[in-house]
């Protein structure tokens, strides 16, 4: 295979024997790293599967993948040599052959060891299981350790069976000079602790190694696995090692020397374990106590096979779940996941609206959801979640951070159930005239909050790789598709808006997202982690499809449930809905302060009534307006209202993302009047019932004109209707969405439906 002469950044050496089962998923992840300038160098040990025909189909699809001929069995040491021999990198990173790597891993390693000088670095390992356990971190939430570790550490983080974590699992990142110029290589002796021996024997030539606390190694354990499993061979072998070692470096200080001891102790201690052992098995009691009384030691290690089933029976693992059957007909039936860190309990809110629609179509197409909440932050200042019907949809729902006690999630965190009672004393002493300002504070918006270690982890648990498919809710939880350790999932994000243009607008107006502010190339980056990703509206969507060429994109804008008859609305009352954000509130401000009044000099019985959050969070009215405002709160059902406004608005100023609000008024066959903004992405498929209207006398004129004529309120309601009906059917919106689960493509679902995904590729 002909080479680039340019000299790459990183070569990934891989050892492989007989590892086909997991070799496709090991390389594709080496060569799915952010880092470009890359190569994989993969040295096969002799195996007489199909190793070698997964790799070559690989290599000709990516030339940086690297496969050199083909040596006899000499274990993973011998065979590191090799590929370490054929390295071109500036560094070097060893990984095991059925093991997965973060994306961003090389990226951050190399970022680290350029700015430390360090030539030794290694990240925590997530070690993850076939049997269903748990997985759980090498370093987090062990003995602190420190973050360069010299030689006396490292040995003594080596001891077999000792209260450190056993560094000498961690994956090194090497510099290939220090490699080079100290001429050290693996011990092909060694089939176990190779790369122990490796790192101990490069410190002892005074390099530097640090560890980085990022949980990006990914390390697969199943039955074929070796490094945990310590054979007498395996044992006698580390002896013969550490034996050569010590005479090769000379007497060290008092410190190295007594963790030498001790590390040769607890190999000398298991060799005995396996001595007493073997007795046991061979029927031999006397000579399993001879080992016993000679190696107090040994015997002492009795108690790990009892800890361990012990560990085993308290830790209750899960049973790798089998996927329900599809129904008869039907494609595959899919493992979705879904990982959001919205609200969504029902579809109180436009987003948890959307996200509900659209997985409803998955599980009417026979698919299996799975909601997880990777933090408690969605709890905000509520310490009790009531999940409505609607979440039936979902087979399961978990947040970390709570107890499921029925259809209702309760905060395990004592300051969560503290800050709902000062907020309960605020609302309370404000009756009086009084309240609690500065020590009652809104909890941030929980979709952008910065990602914790733990949150990973509760993904990766939650998960365990039993997905077909990951959906992260919002660009902001991209960052969980690794954690989810599914390889072969298909990965999508659902955007709901794009959150990077909404800043300018915002600033026209005056205002604040308060969602998250997020620069363009770093919501493209998050956006870019997906396989494909889904827009609410058709202009978001080509924006996505020029800036990210490789993804497919799926335009689902929200499907509409339509009323039987358009809707004409009782006397002269207007309708907002809206949540609490940002955009609605100042869209609200705005009619409230420059149009309403307007409209009442025309109109004087006009009342405005606000239904959702917006209303309470709107703050107090205009005195003019005394008495023209209805403010509604979070109703149960907005089915009567809509029945009874004759005119429904939406003013939004900034804010182009979901149109949940909009879509549901037409199906309820309303007259809408709504600005260009609302109407963004959608303009030319509501045209026929809505025409945007910007300024504020522009605005207030045709609510007047509505009201006043009935007639042509009756013709809006039925164009309206009839928008929601041809436009935004269920068919039509998640036809895109749905045929690539079935294919992996769009291109089939675009021609079902105008709506449906268009290929980006």
């Amino acid at each position: 295979m002909t080479l680039s002469l340019e000299r790459p950044l990183v070569s990934v050496v891989m050892a492989n024997h007989n590892g086909a089962r997991f070799l496709a998923e090991a390389l594709r992840s080496a060569l799915a790293q952010s880092l470009a300038a890359i190569e994989v160098v993969l040295a096969d040990d002799g195996s007489t599967d199909d190793s070698l025909a997964i790799a070559r189909a690989i290599a000709a699809e990516d030339r940086r993948l690297v496969i050199l001929p083909s040596a006899p069995n000499g274990g993973p040491g011998a065979a590191r040599n090799r590929g370490l021999a054929a390295a071109r990198g500036h560094w070097i990173a060893v990984m095991d052959s059925d093991d997965l790597m973060h994306p961003e891993r090389l990226a951050r390693l190399l970022e680290v060891a350029e700015q430390t000088g360090c030539d030794i670095l290694a990240d925590d390992m997530l070690a993850f299981f076939a049997d269903g356990s748990a997985p759980r971190p090498l370093l987090r939430g062990r003995l602190a350790l420190p973050a360069e570790i010299d030689l006396a550490t490292y040995v003594r983080a080596n001891v077999l069976f000792g209260r450190l974590p056993a560094l000498g699992y961690l994956k090194p990142f090497l510099r290939a000079e220090t490699l080079r110029r100290s001429g050290i290589r693996y011990d092909p002796a060694l089939r176990i602790a190779e790369d122990y021996d490796l790192v101990a024997r490069l410190l002892a030539t005074g390099a530097r190694f640090r560890i980085l606390p990022e949980l990006t190694y990914f390390y697969r354990r199943h039955d074929a696995s070796t490094s945990h499993r310590l054979r007498r061979t395996d044992l006698t072998a580390m002896l013969a090692s550490d034996s050569a070692f010590r005479a090769a470096i000379g007497p060290q200080d008092a410190a190295t020397e007594a963790t030498f001891r001790r590390r040769r102790a607890s190999i000398e201690r298991a060799l005995a374990y396996d001595g007493i052992l073997a007795a046991l098995k061979a029927g031999d009691p006397a000579a399993a106590l001879r080992e016993a009384i000679r190696s107090p030691g040994g015997a002492a290690l009795l108690r790990l096979p009892l800890r361990d089933r012990l560990a085993r029976m308290l830790a209750r693992p899960r049973p790798v779940a089998a996927p329900l059957p599809a129904p008869e007909g039907a494609a595959r039936r899919l493992r979705v996941h879904v990982v959001s860190r919205n609200r969504v309990t029902g579809r109180e809110s436009g987003s948890s609206a959307y996200l509900l629609g659209l997985c409803g179509a998955m599980a009417e197409a026979g698919h299996e959801l799975h909601l997880t909440w990777p933090s408690p932050a969605p709890l905000g200042r509520t310490p009790v979640l009531r999940l409505r019907p609607e979440m039936a949809v979902f087979r399961s729902v978990n947040m970390r951070g709570t107890w499921r006690m029925g259809r209702f999630l309760v905060a395990r965190d004592p300051a969560i159930w503290a800050a709902a009672g000062l907020g309960i004393a605020d609302r309370l002493l404000r009756k009086a005239g009084l309240g609690l300002d500065g020590l009652v504070r809104k909890a941030p918006y929980a979709v952008a909050v910065p990602w914790r270690a733990e949150d990973l982890l509760h993904v990766a648990t939650r998960i365990r790789g039993e997905a077909d498919v990951v959906v992260a809710d919002y660009a902001f939880l991209t960052p969980a598709f690794p954690y989810a350790l599914s390889p072969t999932a298909r990965r999508i994000v659902v955007m709901h808006d794009l959150f990077s243009s909404r800043a300018a607008q915002f600033a026209r107006a005056g205002s604040m997202d308060s969602v998250a502010l997020i620069d363009q190339a770093s919501e493209l980056r998050l956006l870019g982690a997906a396989d494909a990703v889904v827009a609410i509206q058709g202009e978001e969507g080509a924006f996505i499809r020029q800036s990210l060429p490789g993804r497919q994109v799926i335009v689902a804008p929200l499907a509409a449930e339509p009323v039987a008859a358009p809707q004409l609305g009782e006397g002269v009352s207007l309708l907002f809905v809206g949540s609490d954000t940002a955009p609605n509130l100042d869209g609200l401000r705005w009619f409230l302060r420059e149009v309403l009044p307007r409209i009442r000099q025309a109109v004087p019985q006009a009342e405005l009534h606000v239904a959702g959050k917006a209303g309470p969070a709107i703050g107090p009215l205009p005195e003019a307006l005394a008495g023209a405002v209805k403010i509604l709160g979070l109703v149960p059902d907005l089915a009567p209202h809509y029945r009874a406004a004759a005119v429904v608005v939406s003013p939004l100023l900034v804010g182009s993302g979901l149109k949940v609000k909009l879509v549901e008024a037409l199906s309820q066959g309303k007259a809408v009047v709504a600005t260009s903004v609302t109407l963004q992405g959608v303009q030319e498929e509501c045209a026929p019932a809505v025409l945007p209207v910007d300024e504020a006398r522009d605005f207030a004129a045709e609510v007047v004109a509505l009201l006043l004529d009935p007639v042509l309120r009756g013709e809006r309601a039925a164009a309206s209707l009839q928008v929601a009906r041809e436009r935004f059917s269920a068919a039509s919106c998640y036809a895109g969405l749905l045929g690539y689960l079935a294919t992996g493509r769009t291109e089939d679902a675009a021609a079902a439906s105008k709506h449906g995904g268009l290929s980006a590729a």
